[in-house]
């Protein structure tokens, strides 16, 4: 089955092996169901199932196929925009696919496709263990490890990706797999940073890490010394910093709402994020210029890990909002000075935060047995996102967004970072021209009729 010849149908009810968990338009369920994270992204599928297990997302898959339609996983529903029009797919939501297990002697954990990372944190941290979590708390594990998986551990321990063990997949003809160094090895490799174009994946199994606390938090300052702030934090990613050491560079835009506290509520700063998994001393000796500038506001301190999934101050609901991401090569001053012009105190249009990711370490060291997405090339990342909860407001998010990519544009790096990318992208990009040559043969391996959609896929060679 090629991708010309999917054509959109009007789907029925499936048989009694997904009786209930398949939700159609019409029904008084579907405008929840079909819901994503970002509230401005309006998928309209052609249906929604809902599986709670192996079995049922066979089933699913079964039924997409055997009904002309294509199929899009779904856990959290986060990056959802890049997937497109969706009238001829069924969207596979694994919300209710919740196990945890973990091996605290192994130092492993075992997720189904449905588990979000804060409850992954706090399941291993009752071992004395540490995931390789994002920033956001309800992201799903699975996507966002599918995608490369970047933790504020990462420049100590790399990409999630690089820690997968195993995976269960479900193939686009509806065969259960397990794919790990020794069971379907291309597949595995694929999985480990390629993307979701490759099958279900049903769970992950990956190394956790004997770490029980951090030394971090956020020095606040007003929005109008971005510059200085900026320029000092710049000078310290330069430098000899350890792989333990991950610093974030942003301006925040809190908008006037209740959910926001009231200390920061309607107020716009430039803040250092630090986050270091070694002796204290050594952070303080990095962090003296910027402290020396006088925050309004340090809140570094030493707290359990756990703590790290909620510092990053990312919403933990679901809210509408128009973002995307880069990556750079080195920063020089001018790039500074550039990012502060378009982000800070005098930008055309105040978005919600914007923010430079410092990289390197262990990130960009490509070691033998990494996936296709072995290490990132780029000295940082970027992410600018604004809230949009009037339609009126999409345009000029979009404008400033825009803005602050183009404003560091001559400064931008070989490839992209696919869970930063949430607008759509051409693929080769992501990847070495090697990693995406193969991720395309092994695409036309495993579903050569391209039945499995992701939001950055991967076309099938032919």
């Amino acid at each position: 089955m090629s991708t010309s010849a999917i054509v959109s149908r009007r789907p029925t009810r499936p048989d009694h092996s997904l009786d209930g968990k398949v939700i159609l338009p019409g029904d008084a369920r579907f405008d929840s169901a079909r819901r994503a994270w970002n509230l401005a992204i309006d998928q309209r599928p052609a249906a929604v199932a809902f599986p709670e297990s192996a079995a049922d997302v066979a089933a699913a898959v079964g039924y997409a196929a055997g009904h002309g339609l294509r199929i899009a996983a779904q856990g959290t529903g986060h990056n959802a925009g890049p997937l497109g029009p969706l009238a001829d797919t069924v969207l596979l939501r694994t919300d209710k696919m919740r196990g945890i297990q973990i091996d605290p002697q192994a130092r492993t954990a075992r997720v189904e496709a449905g588990v979000v990372w804060i409850d992954v944190v706090h399941a291993a941290a009752r071992h004395g263990l540490a995931a390789l979590a994002g920033s956001s708390p309800d992201v799903g594990v699975v996507g966002y490890t599918l995608g490369g998986g970047l933790s504020f551990l990462g420049r100590k321990h790399g990409l999630a990706a690089s820690h997968v063990l195993a995976a269960d997949v479900v193939t686009a003809d509806g065969t259960l797999v397990r794919a790990d160094f020794e069971h379907e090895p291309d597949l595995f490799w694929a999985l480990r940073g390629g993307g979701g174009s490759f099958g279900v994946v049903t769970a992950l199994e990956f190394r956790l890490f004997p770490v029980t606390e951090a030394y971090a938090g956020v020095l606040w300052y007003p929005i109008g010394r971005g510059s200085e702030v900026l320029h000092a934090w710049a000078d310290l990613t330069r430098g000899e910093v350890p792989d333990e050491f991950t610093t974030v560079g942003r301006f925040v835009n809190f908008p006037p709402i209740p959910q926001i506290p009231e200390p920061i509520r309607g107020k716009s700063f430039v803040i250092v994020e630090a986050y270091h998994i070694g002796d204290p001393a050594q952070a303080d000796a990095l962090l003296a210029p910027l402290r020396a500038l006088g925050p309004v506001n340090d809140t570094i301190t030493t707290v359990p890990m756990p703590a790290l999934s909620h510092l990053h101050m990312d919403p933990e609901q679901p809210v509408p909002g128009v973002g995307d991401g880069m990556m750079t090569g080195p920063l020089p001053g001018d790039a500074i000075d550039a990012f502060v012009q378009a982000a800070g105190a005098d930008a055309a249009f105040p978005l919600t935060t914007i923010e430079l990711r410092h990289l390197g370490g262990e990130l960009g060291r490509v070691r033998p047995g990494n996936g296709a997405l072995s290490s990132l090339d780029g000295q940082y990342l970027v992410f600018a996102v604004g809230s949009t909860p009037v339609p009126e407001l999409t345009a000029p998010v979009t404008a400033q967004v825009k803005a602050v990519k183009d404003a560091l544009a001559p400064w931008t790096a070989r490839r992209m970072y696919l869970n930063y990318a949430h607008t759509p992208h051409p693929a080769a990009p992501f990847w070495t021209d090697q990693a995406y040559q193969r991720l395309r043969q092994i695409k036309a391996t495993v579903d050569p009729g391209d039945l499995i959609r992701s939001n950055h896929p991967i076309p099938p060679a032919r």
